[in-house]
């Protein structure tokens, strides 16, 4: 390309620019939804709970190996930003994704990070 060509988008491209700067709501809830998940405690925890759809607090402080107020401190923020949601039986709290935008998102996130398995 020489200097002062155009660069040309192809058309998908352009339509996925134009759909997602066409509502600011959507702009804002994707970018607090990254900011969230942008920390690695939460982005671990995230992959947990992508991987077994429910868990309990005391189950993500054993598989994560950090203090329950740490990990409830991080829960309470993914929750607060919508990302989680939560249950309570008995004594026990149990959080799940509760977007399918995220779900999908930890799925594409799996694909590009993790190296295969085989």
């Amino acid at each position: 390309m020489t200097q002062g060509e155009a660069v040309t988008q192809p058309e998908e491209c352009t339509e996925f620019v134009e759909s997602l700067l066409a509502d600011e709501a959507d702009i804002y809830m994707a970018s607090r939804a990254l900011k969230a998940m942008g920390h690695p405690l939460r982005l671990k925890i995230l992959c947990i709970l992508a991987s077994m759809k429910e868990t309990s607090v005391q189950d993500l402080v054993d598989i994560v190996g950090t203090s329950q107020s740490n990990i409830s401190q991080h829960l309470s923020i993914l929750r607060d930003k919508g990302i989680l949601a939560s249950r309570k039986d008995a004594n026990k709290v149990y959080y799940r994704i509760g977007d399918d935008k995220i779900l999908t998102l930890m799925g594409t996130m799996k694909e590009t990070f993790c190296a295969s398995q085989g």
